[in-house]
């Protein structure tokens, strides 16, 4: 509608920095998200879906995919540093939200581990077997949203 170009012109654009309770509000409820690191082949990014189980992130993986076979070093307990980015956009009113995670992304292997994560509910959306599960350690989580301004008050 015309009316609404005209508001969304007039309402200036506000930048907020989101703490991290806030952070993990917004993607408390999984989804898709996607995660950075450097491959075999360099820098690369892929859509994964994830639970968020216990302050961490959650996904499932192939044990032959380019991600399953990146992270698996063959060195026990090793860990990859990872970047996880989430976000939620519109398009129509121009705001949104994105949240970045970084730190350690390693396999979970030892059963104890597994059983827990279980209990998480994460399922992979791909089809194919998706026998790894890895979990994300946060070592810093940082979000901000654009929202647009109310009309100002009167008076």
């Amino acid at each position: 509608m015309a009316g609404d170009d005209k508001t969304l012109e007039s309402e200036e654009p506000v930048f907020e920095l989101l703490d991290e309770a806030e952070c993990l509000r917004l993607i408390g409820a999984g989804g898709v998200g996607r995660i950075g690191y450097t491959g075999r082949f360099g820098p690369t990014i892929l859509p994964i879906n994830y639970a968020l189980h216990e302050g961490t992130i959650l996904f499932r993986t192939g044990q032959h995919s380019p991600l399953g076979e990146d992270l698996r070093t063959g060195i026990e307990h090793a860990e990859s540093k990872v970047a996880f980015e989430i976000d939620e956009t519109s398009p129509a009113t121009r705001e949104g939200w994105s949240i970045l995670i970084q730190g350690a992304a390693h396999l979970v292997d030892s059963e104890a581990e597994r059983a827990s994560i279980e209990q998480s509910g994460v399922e992979p959306w791909a089809g194919g077997e998706k026998e790894l599960f890895v979990r994300v350690r946060p070592s810093r989580i940082t979000g901000r949203r654009i929202r647009r301004a109310g009309p100002p008050a009167a008076g």
